[in-house]
């Protein structure tokens, strides 16, 4: 069968790169191997954010006296019940796609595929039937999967990685979560949200190591608040999962300590899912488990494309989607601007939230920037304060001689909501003055930007 486009894997970066090939009146074919969506729909992004919202319910049903509910009885979880509707609501978004797949026009083919050359695909289906495909643009879109450490080989049983983590069977009584990331930390919040004693043990000296340090601090601290254990600058040497909880062995900066626990969850990361691809016979360059590519996402062999986690850049589902657009984009002849990676918004969704975008404080002195820092707490936010949590605040950094956004991070409810507005005014090349003469509406969690970049400024007013 000859395509004029053919992409394997229908993550995020696979089915909105073959959708916006079929607006552009491109005949496509998506190979997938699983299920449509790939990990973001069915074992990543969405389902997580069923398991969270279930958390944050639990949570807000805990607190329900200082709303001034009564309840009649103390609130449990169903564990069962908060697995089955994230697996529910998964589904629903991969049903999703397989329509807009059919709306769009676009052939779904079943099966492993990898390169043969010449503009040829290979797909092996599960009952080992093969067929070649050929098409003149094929863009690889395989994404990931959990990386794992020599110290703790998954088994899927009592060492785990996120995709166990969100289908356990029953609710343990204690975890040690190992790597503090997004992955670590959402899931961190929700097994302690549940009633599971946590441990969550990090490397570097801060949780969340890539936000700024502030942002880090004060999610640790509300993370010990909830009676989470946090260990950072800890290093898990082995895990002994002979008995019948699991012994693992953290060096830490004060010795070695031996943590038991009934489950230990690997979110140290993602390793490429490169394997069996045909890149070697394809002749396609790679290096360090990323193939690479160009500005516009071309290998070094013509008509072959590479987008998402394979690639070199943030390993974000938002981020995929827009390489797979420019790349489309880019080989259609619509001449598109190139991804800027200096203006990609990165969240967590744990409680509180995390959002962020740009230069940290401590990257922005590197760069030898000249820098106003403005900082205002949802303590003193009228619409927090309603809300009944006030922990948090949005920090900002501007460069002090141009007034260029060069930063922007928050920590508190809602915020991934909010770092949208960060996103949008450095795209327009927006000033911090701009930002404070910029109406927010009253009373709302944004009108702390506003009144963040005022402090910058010298011109806060609640503060």
């Amino acid at each position: 069968m000859k395509y004029d486009v053919i992409v394997i894997g229908s993550g995020p970066g696979g089915y909105v790169a073959a959708i916006r090939a079929s607006q552009l009146g491109k005949k496509v074919a998506v190979v997938e191997k699983s299920e449509i969506g790939g990990v973001c729909l069915n074992w990543g992004c969405i389902p997580t954010k069923a398991l969270l919202k279930s958390a944050q319910v639990f949570n807000y049903m805990k607190h329900a006296a200082d709303y001034g509910i009564m309840l009649d009885s103390a609130p449990k979880p169903d564990f069962q019940a908060v697995v089955k509707r994230s697996r529910d609501v998964a589904d629903g978004m991969s049903k999703g796609v397989q329509f807009l797949f059919k709306k769009n026009k676009i052939d779904l083919v079943a099966g492993f595929g990898s390169l043969l050359g010449n503009n040829k695909v290979k797909v092996a289906s599960s009952d080992n039937q093969v067929q070649e495909l050929e098409a003149d643009h094929i863009i690889l879109a395989t994404g990931a999967r959990s990386r794992q450490l020599p110290s703790m080989p998954i088994d899927g049983k009592k060492i785990i990685g996120y995709r166990e983590a969100m289908v356990l069977p029953s609710m343990p009584k204690s975890m040690v979560v190992v790597g503090s990331g997004a992955i670590g930390s959402e899931f961190a919040f929700f097994y302690n949200s549940m009633g599971v004693d946590v441990t969550l043990v990090e490397y570097m000296p801060n949780i969340l190591p890539i936000e700024d340090e502030e942002v880090s601090k004060q999610l640790e601290r509300s993370f010990k608040k909830a009676k989470m254990k946090v260990m950072t600058g800890s290093t898990v040497e082995k895990v002994d999962t002979s008995g019948e909880l699991c012994k693992v062995t953290i060096k830490t900066k004060k010795g070695e300590e031996i943590v038991e626990a009934e489950i230990v969850l690997s979110a140290v990361g993602v390793a490429t899912n490169l394997d069996d691809l045909g890149l070697d016979e394809a002749g396609v360059q790679y290096e360090h488990g990323k193939v690479v590519v160009d500005e516009y996402y071309r290998t070094n062999i013509p008509g072959v494309y590479a987008i998402g986690d394979i690639v070199h850049g943030p390993a974000l589902a938002h981020v995929a989607s827009h390489e797979g657009i420019t790349c489309v984009e880019a080989f259609c002849g619509l001449h598109p601007e190139p991804v800027d990676y200096g203006n990609i918004p990165s969240c967590t969704y744990t409680n509180p939230e995390v959002a962020s975008v740009g230069l940290t404080e401590k990257q922005a002195i590197e760069k030898g920037y000249e820098i106003k820092v403005g900082k205002f707490p949802f303590s003193a936010s009228g619409k927090a304060s309603a809300g009944g949590n006030k922990e948090g605040f949005v920090k900002v950094i501007f460069d002090a001689r141009y007034g260029e956004w060069l930063g922007c991070h928050m920590i508190g409810d809602n915020v991934t909501e909010m770092i949208a507005e960060a996103v949008a005014a450095r795209k327009l090349e927006t000033t911090g003055h701009e930002i404070i003469k910029t109406v927010h509406p009253h009373p709302t969690m944004s009108e702390a930007i506003m009144e963040a970049a005022a402090d910058a400024y010298g011109e806060v007013i609640h503060l």
